[in-house]
């Protein structure tokens, strides 16, 4: 630590800047960050959460309800653990340069559902990377199946209210345009939540969570598969 500065005396330049460059070190330390002694914040390592240096080994894909928080818990959760982060719509909406809800209307869910499956076992076949996927795709035994072999499955838990408050703006849902989107949504929930329970590990989300308070969540939650996240020593 920097010795204090004596009250009889002045302290010099260097005093100062060594000074102000440990109370940095403690606000990076609160806030996990790494500061050099330039003042600027050096960038965290791949896979360096918290200090600790980890290899995913499998592809993480995340289930679970619309309005979970799939794609903002799995964006920040990629970036904790240095890999690629990829969205099962997206990569369908890419391929067929249509929106989901405009595949929806013009192919039919079957369609929809088909390139759901090509797009699930290309990604969890492939480097890992955090997966996102839309809140049927875990329904279908085929691509249970393809990621229990190759992957890790994690449910983003959320209760009916939290999600109804986080969808009911959003015109983008094809499956809640109907007369009444909330007893929609209701119906939809009870008919998955237990599909959703048969996910390998689950991960409880609240309203006061923040995004990164929920990839931390799931972090720790593969911290008990050492088959899914490695410790490099």
């Amino acid at each position: 630590m920097p010795r204090l500065f004596s009250p009889r005396s002045q302290p010099s330049e260097e005093d100062v800047e060594d000074y102000i460059w440990h109370l940095r070190q403690v606000h990076a330390i609160q806030t996990r960050k790494i500061v050099n002694r330039r003042g600027t914040a050096k960038p965290r390592l791949q896979g360096d959460i918290a200090g600790k240096m980890e290899r995913l080994g499998k592809t993480v894909v995340l289930v679970g309800m619309m309005g979970a928080g799939k794609t903002a818990v799995g964006t920040q959760l990629a970036r904790l653990l240095g890999v690629p982060f990829r969205d099962s719509d997206e990569e369908i909406v890419r391929a067929a340069q249509r929106s989901i809800a405009e595949i929806f209307e013009r192919d039919g869910e079957p369609f929809f559902r088909a390139r759901e499956t090509e797009v699930l076992t290309r990604l969890v076949k492939g480097p890992p990377c955090v997966l996102s996927t839309g809140g049927g795709a875990f329904l279908a035994a085929t691509n249970r199946a393809v990621i229990a072999a190759s992957g890790i499955s994690v449910w983003l838990r959320a209760d009916l209210d939290l999600l109804w408050n986080r969808v009911r703006h959003k015109t983008t849902r094809p499956l809640l345009r109907t007369a009444n989107p909330r007893e929609t949504l209701r119906g939809l929930y009870e008919a998955r939540v237990p599909i959703y329970a048969l996910a390998d590990l689950t991960v409880d989300s609240a309203p006061e969570l923040s995004v990164e308070d929920m990839a931390l969540r799931v972090v720790e939650a593969l911290r008990s598969r050492a088959d899914v996240l490695e410790r490099i020593d």
